[in-house]
């Protein structure tokens, strides 16, 4: 064969090389590597049913264990004080201490209160011929109020966010006197994606809490909100909402029915603002709950977005708690008196606040009782129609050792208290290879015995098979699905997140993006980045809990999603 026959010969060789490759290729791509929009949900079927296969699993006999049926108490779970920071603290034996809502005594723009407690500490202002001064605790308004009414720590003074709480502090029996109603406004709000907002406009006229509950009702708005028993937003906005229901009975049958209704339409309750801040940067919701303080301050915001006000302002009340002296109440006018002047109440307007002073609410004041009363509705009826079920995926490999699985027991132990009994959930486990030490069944109190008889046999040792864990958890769901299309599905992941072993999250992503399964992942001693990774792809929650409050956390947690 001439020079020009071989040369031609080679060029078709290389070309059927060439096109073996990238078909083979793009078939493989196909299979293992497409991208999370590109895999359907046979897709993921399939390989899940892969991947399930290639694991070593388990299925442990089931062990109960001794159950409390009494409920849960919040003060039990609680941290100690320290845990949270002391922001300012005071310059003299006179003082009073100051829980403070977090959205001012933070840092930076979130800081104001602190600015003007070193101001105040420096004043050498006297009460009864002493100098006196002021500390301040840098605490959420809903953890606060947990301390105060458990009476695990009691302050001498509580600012949150708004009125609210010291209503609610007060049904407990706790005394709240009321030294200032306002040291800095503020306002909740709902924050409207701009295309939406004249949406909304165009079709019902007016965007406010009403037309809203009723946009969500009808499938044509995707809304989060945060937890109303953490939040001052999330419980603002509960209350509001009941509110347009029916004004003259918040928890009515006619409130609990158009709350029902309303909450079929929910996609997303965040636990924490930050939670809601991060799943609003998706473009996952078309509208979120938040404070004008901080809406002021987030220039991504406020180029895309339109704030309404709701509900009852948030104007940082004073109040003195329990049975405390004259001396320390003249401290906290005095406090306030100083507070209020021109100076801090510009420094105020620089850091976001002050803005909307002229929004008036029309709700009418709503007692502590009631307010107790909305969020324990909340709870049984914030899942709508659809219960949950909810697999808890536990890490027990060698890290876990010691004090990280002995917490770990703690918290399931305990949250497990707060996990409702419409709900379903099952228990796996996870070193080198997976256990399923509970199969998903309906939570009464055969399940609960079960699971506490599973959490309590719990061992550490071997490697870190993390994803292969999550994929026992999604393919129990699955079936679980099949047979009940009607719950809810979600994971619970605790773990350090260190993985050594087993599959990748690049080998699960695309199926916990099809599945649309939240995973929650909670870390003792943690690679957070890690848990956050997995808890990202469908905006679920990831909980740092060091040793001192994951009891604390994971209730909380469990309170808001089961």
């Amino acid at each position: 064969m001439g020079g020009r026959g071989k040369t031609v010969m080679v060029l078709g060789l290389i070309a059927c090389l060439v096109f073996a490759l990238v078909y083979y290729g793009i078939r493989l791509t196909a299979d293992f590597g497409k991208t999370d929009t590109q895999i359907t949900a046979e897709d993921a079927a399939k390989r899940l049913d892969r991947l399930y296969g290639d694991i070593r699993v388990t299925v442990e006999p089931t062990v109960k264990g001794s159950i409390d049926l009494d409920p849960a108490e919040v003060g039990d779970t609680l941290p100690d004080i320290s845990k949270f920071p002391v922001s300012v603290t005071n310059s003299t034996d006179s003082y009073v201490e100051i829980f403070s809502s977090t959205e001012k005594s933070g840092t930076g723009n979130d800081g104001w209160l602190n600015e003007v407690a070193e101001a105040f500490n420096a004043a050498g202002i006297e009460v009864d011929g002493k100098t006196v001064s002021v500390r301040i605790r840098n605490i959420a308004s809903g953890t606060a109020t947990d301390y105060i009414r458990s009476g695990k720590y009691m302050p001498d003074a509580f600012t949150p966010s708004n009125e609210l709480w010291g209503e609610m502090v007060r049904a407990h029996g706790v005394g709240a006197e009321m030294i200032a109603s306002r040291l800095t406004g503020n306002v909740a709000g709902i924050v409207t994606s701009k295309s939406k907002y004249e949406e909304l406009i165009g079709k019902y006229g007016a965007l406010n809490v009403k037309t809203l509950t009723d946009a969500i009702a009808a499938g044509e708005l995707a809304m989060g909100y945060t937890d109303p028993f953490a939040s001052s937003t999330g419980l603002n906005f509960l209350v509001t909402a009941l509110e347009t229901f029916d004004h003259s009975n918040l928890l009515g049958e006619k409130a609990v029915q158009g709350f029902e209704r309303f909450q079929e339409g929910v996609p997303f309750i965040a636990s924490t603002t930050l939670q809601m801040r991060e799943a609003a940067k998706t473009g996952m919701l078309d509208a979120f709950v938040l404070e004008y303080q901080t809406f002021q301050n987030s220039a991504d915001l406020q180029s895309g977005y339109v704030f309404t006000p709701f509900g009852f302002r948030h104007d940082s009340p004073l109040y003195a708690i329990g049975d405390v002296s004259p001396e320390k109440k003249e401290i906290m006018r005095r406090f306030a008196e100083f507070a209020a002047g021109a100076e801090y109440q510009r420094l105020a307007g620089e850091k976001g606040f002050n803005g909307l002073d002229d929004y008036r609410p029309e709700l009418s004041a709503v007692d502590g009782n009631t307010l107790t009363a909305a969020q324990k509705l909340w709870k049984e009826k914030k899942n709508g129609s659809k219960p949950i079920a909810a697999v808890f995926v536990a890490d027990v490999s060698g890290s876990m050792d010691g004090e990280p699985l002995h917490r770990l027991k703690e918290s399931l132990l305990s949250g497990q208290k707060y996990l409702g009994r419409e709900n379903s959930i099952g228990f796996v486990s996870y070193s080198d290879d997976v256990s399923i030490r509970l199969p998903i069944g309906r939570y009464d109190a055969n399940q609960q015995s079960m699971f506490v008889g599973a959490v309590n046999s719990l061992t550490a040792g071997g490697g870190t098979a993390t994803f292969d864990g999550i994929v026992v958890a999604m393919k129990m769901l699955q079936d679980e699905l099949a047979a009940n299309p009607d719950v809810k599905p979600v994971v619970f992941v605790l773990s350090d997140g260190e993985t050594n072993e087993g599959h990748s999250l690049n080998d699960i992503r695309g199926l916990i993006e099809t599945f649309e399964i939240p995973v929650y992942t909670i870390g003792y001693n943690a690679n957070i980045k890690a848990l956050q990774s997995i808890s990202g792809i469908n905006e679920a929650a990831s909980i740092n809990a060091d040793t001192e409050d994951v009891v604390y956390k994971i209730g909380q947690l469990l309170n808001v999603q089961m």
